[in-house]
């Protein structure tokens, strides 16, 4: 979910003391931000995974599985729509993910386009065209010389919601 930030200032006439969502605290700024229908001291708006503060950097913030992301941690961990590149479903945010040249996939989909086999983690792949193909089965694998595989080859690692 995109969020919105505000940053508010304090008028001439001081408003009734409100609390932080992030520490309790009441907020006695001169500033505060107002996301995710509630209020925040500036200090206290950070994102769930690097920590930067989410007024500093930009006016927008994304929330999903409990977390406040600022955008960049956003698209690392689920891709820029959120959804899976093979299957174009949501990936929760507390599902194991894979990962190939920028594109997240579940894990039940990330598998080779000609045997059908799930790739596991350690597994080499070959990601041709926004194609997985398994070590096995790359196209043109029997005309390739020894020194070309090495230009098309990726381990697979997972990735988790943890930053």
């Amino acid at each position: 979910m995109v969020n919105n930030m505000v940053n508010s200032q304090a008028s001439g006439i001081p408003p009734a003391p409100r609390s932080c969502a992030g520490c309790g605290g009441k907020i006695a700024d001169r500033f505060l931000l107002f996301s995710m229908e509630r209020y925040w001291h500036t200090r206290c708006l950070k994102c769930s995974c690097c920590q930067a503060q989410l007024g500093d950097i930009g006016t927008t913030c994304y929330s999903k599985g409990g977390m406040i992301l600022c955008r960049s941690d956003y698209i690392r961990l689920f891709g820029h729509s959120g959804a899976c590149s093979a299957c174009g479903q949501s990936i929760p945010a507390n599902e194991m993910v894979m990962r190939a040249q920028g594109n997240v996939y579940h894990l039940k989909c990330f598998s080779c386009a000609t045997c059908r086999n799930r790739l596991m983690p350690g597994d080499r792949f070959h990601y041709i065209n926004g194609t997985i193909f398994c070590e096995h089965d790359r196209p043109g694998a029997a005309l390739l010389n020894s020194h070309l595989p090495s230009l098309q080859s990726n381990s697979v690692l997972t990735d988790q919601k943890v930053c």
